[in-house]
């Protein structure tokens, strides 16, 4: 994934939405950079500042919004928005 990538995921490969929303955005062929939170602790912080909260995975889109822990419809949704998908 490179890292001009316009969407950004936080996640945890121990975490099971983390898993669902990975493999749809794999799924939909959509490129994103993903930030693996156990390699890189430090960007837990970063994910926090940004969603306010400690639940993953935040996805951030280009338009600047975000999602925490959504539904496989949430991020859909917000893709077809955006024209992703």
């Amino acid at each position: 994934m490179s890292s001009d990538a316009p969407i950004r995921m936080f996640g945890a490969d121990w975490c099971r939405d983390c898993i669902r929303t990975k493999k749809q955005l794999d799924e939909l062929g959509i490129d994103y950079e993903y930030v693996d939170l156990v390699a890189d602790p430090a960007a837990a912080d970063v994910a926090k500042e940004i969603s306010g909260r400690t639940s993953i995975p935040v996805v951030v889109y280009p338009d600047s919004s975000h999602h925490v822990e959504p539904s496989n419809a949430d991020v859909e949704a917000k893709l077809r928005e955006l024209s992703l998908i």
